[in-house]
């Protein structure tokens, strides 16, 4: 079963760039240093340069330590190097610190899902699904979390008192887990992307 990866978009600059071209001077110029390192950190991570990227998220996040956008890349970038337990520390932290935001709760559930644990992924959802009741990835996620929750429940049921009905229950459920397919997620919304100075948004 493959659960799917929200990930938030780089801060769009198409306004600051539109600026630039009426007043005749570089885009370089005037972008501040925090928008020029994470632009070069987005460059890494969307070239797939995870163990290049990482130090310089740690840096960049030594100086602005309240970029959730950047935070959430970290335990992107985290997941992507098979660093599950550091992420699944990242995106906690992140839904401690920025409970507004739905996104690190469900990729949180994808990372306990992928471990087996059901019941924390399935509490994970239901808070992104809370803060967001409009986010159609995590109610995805979450009908294959009790879709495997079932499974798993047959599979008890059947171990107890082995019937037909329900092994046919069981392989109804592997056959649709196994043939899903990966859904493509939105872009995040606005509100996600931090501001300028570091801050998430409200």
């Amino acid at each position: 079963m493959t659960f799917r990866f929200r990930f938030l978009p780089r801060p769009v600059l198409a306004a600051l760039t539109a600026a630039l071209i009426m007043s005749g001077v570089a885009q370089a110029q005037l972008l501040s240093p925090q928008q020029e390192a994470g632009a070069a950190i987005g460059k890494l991570v969307d070239s797939h340069q995870y163990q290049t990227a990482l130090p310089r998220i740690d840096a960049y996040l030594k100086k602005y330590p309240r970029d959730a956008q950047m935070r959430f890349t970290r335990g992107r970038v985290l997941t992507e190097l098979g660093q599950r337990e550091q992420a699944i520390a990242a995106f906690t932290a992140l839904t401690q610190d920025f409970p507004e935001l739905p996104e690190p709760y469900n990729n949180l559930a994808a990372l306990y899902a992928q471990e087996g644990h059901y019941e924390r992924a399935r509490a994970a959802l239901e808070m992104a699904i809370r803060t967001n009741p409009n986010f159609a990835v995590a109610y995805v996620n979450l009908g294959d979390v009790y879709a495997k929750l079932a499974g798993q429940a047959y599979t008890r049921a059947n171990q107890l008192a082995p019937s037909a009905n329900v092994n046919a229950k069981i392989q109804a459920l592997d056959h649709m887990l196994q043939s899903q397919t990966i859904a493509p997620a939105a872009p995040a919304p606005a509100s996600a992307a931090p501001a300028a100075n570091g801050h998430a948004s409200p």
